[in-house]
């Protein structure tokens, strides 16, 4: 599907072992859903990472993706101070992702990305 949006909102993350079911039911469940509940959302694309076997400038490699976040969710926004509204604040603060699931996440990472 191709990307209709002006901002992408990227965050990456890490979740404890023993809890990356929770994790991953909340984060489909609950915290997307009411996340596209936000007026300015168009929509939420959720990632896992994979390992990466590439060929590059005449060689075949394994690509080691050390460090970045196994999880991922990209959401596409109409404009950037979605994030700072109350809509969002309240969204994202509903259910079970901010007791239950956020403490038990890592290696967080937040990019706002303009599309060009």
């Amino acid at each position: 599907m191709p990307i209709t949006a002006k901002y992408l909102f990227i965050v990456s993350m890490d979740v404890e072992a023993d809890k990356e079911d929770l994790f991953n039911d909340v984060y489909d469940t609950e915290h997307v859903p009411n996340i596209l509940k936000v007026p300015g959302v168009i929509s939420a694309t959720r990632m896992r990472l994979e390992d990466l076997d590439a060929s590059a400038a005449g060689s075949h490699r394994r690509v080691n993706p050390d460090g970045e976040p196994r999880y991922s969710v990209i959401y596409e926004l109409e404009r950037p101070d979605v994030m700072t509204g109350e809509a969002w604040a309240a969204e994202s603060e509903k259910g079970r992702w901010p007791a239950e699931v956020r403490p038990h996440t890592k290696n967080r990472r937040h990019v706002l990305r303009k599309v060009m």
